[in-house]
């Protein structure tokens, strides 16, 4: 189905690695969970932009509502936190779950994903925001990633645009939205849809903002400032913008954020200025940050967020500031998986028993479990192959490392012998390279491949074999 995905085991496995280590990190950071039914009524998803409207998977249920599937995390937080008047504020919470949009489909964007969010509300210092920005540092750190970019700016910079090209701020959305697809459209794109619009990729006719070119040309002035070095970027902005007052407080926020990323020590190879990101969904008020994989800029954005002070009081009546950022969890595991950053292993077993003496079962099964308690991920053979070649087969197909065997001889003795399936394939590979001194430390590793050892000692040579 047209933007929706299966994931096979080998893909799961990777895909929870990758949940579980962004998990670590949002938790070293103190952030707590949170979960929230996947349906909303519908009022409390709309408002949010044009183009999410649009999107919105929207039915009744049985009971006759209007209600919507959620198209992320961050609105039915703001509802969660307005419902529950007793939660202990600063309120950082984390999340993971999918979200649903009727989008056009594209390389790593799905109508079905997941999303993982930490956000921290009832906070209005901006050392919350810094924050948000250290985190999504670590985060792409503990994933393996070492060539990306996250990039920050300040929504208040954009309305400070508005009164520098002279557009009324009623048309504030409508151009947020168009500058948000400059990566996407570049800025030829851009400038055609400020003005009298364009036709796109599939055919479809865009239409223009109605601006003219004296303003844009102001905007792409402001496009063209300088990105990456952070006090450059902010020295620019401040000559630019120089007889525009309201764009005090943005530089001044910006300032703030970058003297804390330095006292910190995050690097601006990383993490840098560019004050051209919009980030689409209009609920944004403060800093918003999105980060892009350096090698695979073609899935965009894979982790993005922002301050949103403002969205609580929709459902609430008074102002509740906040702070956050989200991973698309499915486009950066796609972005991942094409630069080979995934480990794909079909089982979960770290050792499979193998059934020689049918007439022995029990004892298998007793082994098996023996491991199990010791926390050694264990499967016993139960498919319809006798032979142990057979067996072996599957265990290397299903990447399963150490493989358990024990025939009637063994039973005899008490013993049990241990295959490092792994190490010989390994070998295997390098055998038929394998001269001289490589020969030699080829038969030696060889005779490691396999042990036997006496059946009480399975369980303390099995951790052994598997921590090296």
């Amino acid at each position: 189905m047209r933007g929706f995905r299966d994931y096979l085991p080998a893909q799961m496995n990777a895909r929870l690695k990758m949940i579980a280590t962004i998990r670590s990190v949002y938790e070293r950071y103190g952030f707590q969970p949170l979960d929230t039914p996947a349906q909303e009524f519908r009022v409390t998803l709309m408002g949010y932009g044009e183009e999410n409207t649009k999107q919105i998977f929207a039915f009744q249920n049985p009971e006759e509502e209007d209600v919507a599937l959620r198209f992320d995390l961050t609105v039915p937080l703001a509802r969660v936190v307005a419902q529950y008047p007793d939660l202990v504020m600063p309120f950082r919470r984390y999340q993971v779950a999918p979200v649903w949009r009727a989008d056009k489909p594209d390389p790593g964007r799905f109508r079905e994903f997941i999303q993982f969010d930490l956000d921290a509300v009832g906070v209005s210092s901006l050392a919350a925001d810094a924050e948000i920005l250290c985190a999504m540092y670590d985060t792409l750190k503990a994933l393996g990633i070492e060539r990306f970019s996250i990039r920050f700016s300040d929504r208040k910079v954009l309305n400070s645009l508005l009164d520098f090209a002279g557009i009324t701020h009623e048309r504030s959305h409508s151009m947020f939205r168009i500058l948000d697809k400059l990566d996407k459209i570049g800025l030829d794109g851009v400038a055609a849809e400020l003005t009298k619009g364009r036709v796109d990729a599939s055919g479809d006719t865009i239409p223009g903002l109605g601006l003219d070119a004296n303003q844009v040309g102001r905007i792409k002035e402001f496009i063209a400032l300088p990105k990456g070095k952070r006090r450059e970027a902010l020295r620019s902005l401040e000559k630019l913008f120089a007889g525009v007052g309201s764009a005090k407080e943005a530089i001044a926020e910006l300032t703030f954020i970058c003297d804390s990323l330095d006292a910190l020590g995050i690097s601006e190879q990383n993490v840098q200025l560019d004050l051209s990101i919009a980030r689409g969904l209009d609920y944004y008020t403060g800093p918003v940050f999105e980060a892009s994989l350096d090698d695979a800029p073609e899935f965009g954005s894979v982790f993005g967020g922002g301050r949103y002070d403002g969205l609580v009081e929709r459902f609430l009546g008074r102002t509740i500031p906040a702070v956050g950022a989200s991973i698309g969890v499915d486009r950066l595991f796609a972005a991942m998986e094409k630069l080979g950053l995934h480990e794909f292993a079909p089982s979960t077993a770290k050792v499979i028993v193998t059934i020689m003496e049918p007439g022995q079962l029990a004892e298998y099964q007793k082994l098996a479990r023996e491991l199990r308690e010791a926390g050694v991920n264990t499967e016993m053979y139960l498919g319809d192959e006798k032979s142990l070649g057979k067996q072996l087969q599957y265990a290397n197909r299903q990447q399963i490392p150490l493989a358990i065997i024990i025939g009637s001889d063994e039973f005899a003795r008490g013993e049990v012998t241990i295959k490092n399936l792994k190490l010989g394939g390994q070998l295997q590979d390098r055998k038929k390279a394998a001269h001289g001194k490589e020969r030699e430390e080829w038969l030696a590793l060889s005779r490691t491949v396999q042990q036997t050892c006496p059946l009480t000692r399975c369980v303390e040579e099995v951790k052994k074999m598997l921590a090296v």
